[in-house]
């Protein structure tokens, strides 16, 4: 049995994390779930976004889910960033879940029908770091600096995992994209470290793409990617269209990795939550069963990990075949299929 901290979260996430568990429970997986209630809600109610006992709790569990965190839109009760550095920046930097991981399944009549992809993120350096700072803020002459943090020791485990992953697919196919010709500090250290990390994979062949160029290609020719591999910020942005162009980013999972293993690693779905659609039953669960089925397959359980992606991807047909679908159903459809 493995011990899992639950993050319901705010909005639809506790809909569609609760179909992820029902979904788990029906490939025979036992788990031990906590709940922990952290979110906008909590911040609202309390001013504490992630205390320190909580993440201490947090370490000693064998994974996190996570469902979705944020106020409503329009919502002035938490300043923007509160939750995004407090709580899941913090957990990525405290856990060091340096590998986001965002597999992608173009589904049918989609953009990029038919699309198999994954993009590797890394995921503790870049903008994200917080490194800069202000002058004179609300003044004209105000300053504002937002520096992009990259190691090698960082940008080389990110490749490294990038090269391995691609190893063990079928294509075994690999693409870096960046920035170089305007980023040339970053961007030179990104291919530097790539083509030294590339020179011990013979089997895999290698890319690279410009971020515009790669934003281009995933809309109108998904299916040349097999993995990709790109720093922080660039994942962020092309994961969202990734998710965009294969269906929706109601379908699109994550996992926040420690590949060591010195901690627990933290699955979520990639939308937000959606507080707008709360209760009519209108969210997707198939971005947050994905994520468990990560979760899984991370844990070990390799064969129910199997199971469960063969089922998501077949529900994932029926729905954009059309009917008469809600939440429920569709976790139901998925859970059946186990």
């Amino acid at each position: 049995m493995y011990r899992v901290a639950v993050i319901g979260g705010d909005g639809i996430g506790p809909e569609v994390v609760r179909e992820a568990l029902k979904v788990v429970a029906a490939a025979g997986v036992a788990l031990e779930t906590v709940d922990y209630d952290l979110g906008a809600q909590r911040y609202v109610r309390t001013g504490e976004v992630l205390p320190d006992g909580v993440l201490e709790e947090l370490r000693g569990v064998d994974a996190i889910l996570l469902g979705a965190v944020g106020p409503a839109i329009g919502s002035t009760d938490v300043p923007p960033g509160v939750l995004e550095r407090g709580l899941l920046l913090r957990l990525r930097f405290s856990l060091d879940l340096y590998i986001n991981l965002r597999p992608f399944n173009g589904a049918p009549g989609s953009l990029a029908s038919g699309a198999d992809l994954v993009v590797v993120r890394e995921n503790t350096e870049g903008p994200y770091a917080g490194e800069g700072g202000q002058l004179r803020r609300n003044t004209p002459h105000e300053v504002a600096t937002q520096g992009s943090v990259n190691t090698r020791f960082g940008v080389e485990r990110c490749v490294r995992f990038a090269f391995a992953l691609a190893a063990g697919r079928p294509r075994r196919h690999l693409t870096l994209v960046h920035k170089t010709n305007v980023l040339t500090f970053s961007g030179d250290l990104w291919q530097r470290t790539f083509e030294e990390v590339a020179a011990e994979h013979s089997g895999v062949t290698t890319a690279y793409n410009h971020v515009d160029a790669a934003s281009i290609y995933l809309a109108t020719d998904a299916g040349r990617y097999d993995v990709i591999v790109t720093d922080n910020l660039f994942g962020d942005i092309l994961t969202d269209l990734a998710g965009a162009v294969t269906g929706g980013i109601g379908l699109a999972a994550s996992a926040n990795l420690n590949p060591e293993r010195t901690g627990p690693s933290l699955f979520e779905p990639v939308h937000g939550a959606a507080h707008d659609i709360v209760g009519t039953g209108k969210a997707n669960p198939l971005a947050a069963i994905r994520s468990a089925q990560m979760m899984l397959e991370h844990l070990g359980e390799a064969e129910a990990a199997a199971r469960v992606l063969k089922a998501v991807l077949e529900v994932q047909d029926a729905v954009a075949a059309g009917g008469d679908w809600n939440t429920q159903a569709i976790g139901d459809a998925v859970a059946e299929r186990l």
